[in-house]
């Protein structure tokens, strides 16, 4: 299997949550400390995490700064860190706090040049486009908003400009175990083959990450699935 493998934890309250399809008022607590969780995963054999601040991505500025300190600091992980990135404020304080990478999701579609000039001073390798879909268009401030951003002509955009890294959710598969959107990555590269997409949102089973694997996406987040306990991380790293 080539598909890189990323679990993920979503914060609210310095909780370890998930949500269903981007909906604050279905949200499950599966942790009190996300730093554990963490460990749990770097345990495991995992090396890369995905954190998303949903207090954050709410309140349209950082707020979870310190709990991806802790995790930074008590784990040796790789992590990408969103949620609430709006101000060069934000993201150094995202970078201080151990991220090794940051998804910017909003200000590449409200500030375009704001988003260029992080992508120009940080780097290609350190910035993740958050691509967030809804009914074929890009989602903003936590999926509270939709844009007029049509996805592929959003990513062109961005791809040309030299963006390497992408991580795709299509909300309405988010937290539903339903299975993941694998037409729409498949899409996704066999347009831009260049791009690492990191497939988001639905994966259910060891078998949906088998399909992505099979349909060439290079990466995969899921979460919900370890929680309920439909993925045994053990099993999945020795695929």
């Amino acid at each position: 299997m080539k598909i890189e493998l990323i679990p993920a934890i979503d914060i609210i309250g310095g909780q370890c949550v998930r949500l269903t399809k981007g909906d604050y008022d279905q949200k499950t607590v599966y942790s009190d400390s996300p730093a554990t969780m963490a460990k749990e995963f770097e345990a495991l054999g995992f090396q890369r995490l995905h954190v998303v601040d949903l207090d954050g991505a709410k309140s349209k500025h950082l707020v979870n700064d310190a709990v991806l300190k802790a995790i930074t600091t008590e784990t040796n992980l790789t992590v990408d860190f969103g949620g609430g990135i709006k101000t060069n404020e934000d993201i150094e304080k995202a970078f201080a706090s151990g991220a090794a990478m940051v998804t910017i999701g909003s200000i590449a579609v409200t500030q375009p040049e704001l988003f260029m000039g992080w992508l120009s001073t940080y780097g290609a390798e350190r910035i993740i486009l958050g691509a967030d879909v809804r009914h074929g268009k890009i989602s903003i401030n936590g999926w509270k908003e939709d844009s007029s951003e049509d996805l592929l002509p959003f990513l062109r955009k961005y791809v040309d400009a030299g963006v390497k890294n992408v991580l795709c959710t299509e909300i309405s598969k988010d937290g539903t175990l339903a299975g993941p959107a694998i037409d729409l990555y498949r899409r996704i590269m066999e347009t831009y083959p260049e791009l690492h997409l990191i497939a988001s949102g639905g994966v259910s089973s060891k078998e949906d990450i088998e399909a992505l694997d099979a349909a060439g996406i290079p990466a995969v987040v899921f979460g919900k699935a370890i929680y309920e306990g439909r993925i045994d991380l053990r099993e999945v790293r020795c695929l």
